[in-house]
């Protein structure tokens, strides 16, 4: 343990000692920033609009949670499929390039510690930029009444599938010493993760439940509507452990040739 928490630190440290962490922090605060403003003049100009036309059913359909915090947590999740493999390219990948990958192989350290204490490290960053995140329906509660126990499904679901995100980076990154193949990887197992889910009506009932079941947002979409279900938290930790195994036994192989 004492070692992973070593390479934690020292992951930790290298984020913020070059500018990539300040980089994606701010890009991701800046965008949700900008989807937060959108969403809540539209919002405004709904509520204007209904009034002005006597529409009180309209005006009852209004949620703060439906109609701006859901739209935004969706558009965040697709700047996390372009982010996060910048953020995670580097773990294995620029250590290849500098050779100090051999150094820490050669280190009496368990692969398995090495590979958690930079997951570590780096889900800290993606979970610090959705903690900070958290200003935006901390706003909506100060101004509004939105439903908070929807606010926390809708970050648990979010914290889980950047935290997934992570791992599939790591296992990309592990992959190569070329930093840009390492991010372009793992972007594209991201971007699968999204639409495999789109030809499932026309592969019948049992391929479509499975491409439905594989697919990253049939999941959280279920948490952001508030809904959390054990077959959702299952499919996040799983997508979690498979990556992180897969690292594991990539690393413990570099370490034998």
């Amino acid at each position: 343990m004492r070692n992973t928490l070593t390479i934690a630190g020292k992951e930790l440290q290298s984020y913020f000692v070059q500018p990539i962490a300040y980089v994606v922090m701010a890009v991701f605060l800046l965008l949700g920033g900008w989807f937060f403003f959108v969403l809540v003049r539209r919002f405004d100009l709904m509520m204007h609009l209904y009034g002005a036309m006597q529409n009180t059913q309209g005006l009852e359909s209004l949620n703060l949670n439906d109609t701006i915090l859901s739209p935004l947590l969706q558009d965040l999740s697709i700047v996390l499929v372009i982010l996060v493999p910048a953020l995670t390219m580097r773990t294995f990948a620029e250590e290849k390039r500098l050779g100090t990958y051999e150094l820490l192989l050669t280190a009496p350290i368990r692969t398995g510690e090495i590979v958690a204490g930079k997951f570590i490290a780096a889900a800290a960053i993606v979970l610090l930029m959705i903690l900070l995140a958290g200003i935006y329906p901390l706003i909506l509660i100060l101004f509004g009444n939105p439903e908070l126990g929807l606010i926390g499904a809708e970050w648990l679901g979010m914290a889980l599938l950047a935290v997934s995100f992570v791992s599939i980076g790591l296992f990309t990154s592990s992959l190569t010493q070329n930093q840009i193949i390492a991010a372009i990887t793992c972007f594209g197992i991201l971007l699968l993760l999204y639409v495999i889910s789109w030809p499932a009506e026309l592969g019948g009932v049992t391929l479509g439940n499975v491409l439905r079941y594989l697919a990253l947002p049939e999941h959280f979409d279920q948490m952001i509507k508030g809904v959390i279900d054990t077959t959702d938290i299952v499919y996040f930790f799983s997508v979690i452990l498979l990556a992180l195994f897969l690292t594991q036994r990539s690393v413990e192989s570099a370490r034998w040739r």
